[in-house]
């Protein structure tokens, strides 16, 4: 049950901004619990987890199709963790680009 919990993890600006003061955010099921989400997210990445914050987002109503008919997206609920200084994730390292110029 509890690494069924971790949907996936959230990759954004927003969150790789957090992720350099490590926290990290992840999408998890909507009947998890903050023990349960803390003790999947040691499982899986080997780390000490010091807080989890929660947050529930509502699904938005749209109208689609010829006949606008309403369909409701799903319900969404997330994560932020906090690990212990000095510990890190990399699944939510950067990588850096290099500019390759042609030189002519």
């Amino acid at each position: 049950m509890t690494l069924n919990s971790i949907i996936k993890p959230i990759i954004s600006e927003k969150s790789m901004n957090l992720a350099q003061s490590g926290q990290y955010t992840f999408r998890v099921s909507l009947n998890a619990s903050k023990n349960i989400i803390k003790q999947a997210i040691q499982q899986l990445f080997n780390v000490t987890v010091v807080n989890v914050k929660t947050l529930k987002t509502k699904g938005k109503i749209k109208r689609t199709g010829k006949k606008r008919l309403i369909s409701k997206q799903p319900d969404i609920k997330k994560a932020i963790v906090t690990l212990k200084p000095g510990e890190s994730i990399k699944y939510f390292e950067a990588k850096d680009k290099k500019s390759k110029k042609k030189k002519e």
